[in-house]
């Protein structure tokens, strides 16, 4: 989640120009996140559907298996958007992020 992070945030500042496969999988979950106090940045020019920008990236990288790897990729992001709201639960006034994932979150310049 780091790294996806942290390519939108050199995305959203102009230093790189590519969605990463990792950048794609922050754009799919983005809705979940932001409502569990993950703010990822606004980037230019993202894909108006995140998820088959993400298969079609899966598949460039990886053609004989890519609908696993994007099951695969899916299914780590939904377990860490349940977990985040698991631990966001606990603490329903606040509505921050765990200390953990805040940390990860400022590591990349991001607000929680």
């Amino acid at each position: 989640m780091e790294e996806g992070l942290s390519a939108l945030r050199r995305i959203a500042d102009g230093t790189a120009i590519e969605y990463t496969v990792e950048a794609l999988v922050v754009l799919v979950g983005a809705p979940r996140l932001r409502a569990n106090g993950i703010h990822p940045p606004q980037t230019p020019n993202s894909p108006n559907e995140p998820e088959l920008a993400l298969y079609a990236a899966v598949a460039e990288e990886h053609p004989q298996d890519a609908h696993s790897r994007y099951n695969g990729l899916i299914r780590r992001l939904v377990s860490f958007e349940r977990a985040l709201e698991q631990r966001t639960e606990r603490s329903p006034a606040s509505r921050a992020p765990a200390a953990p994932v805040a940390a990860a979150v400022r590591g990349v310049g991001l607000r929680p």
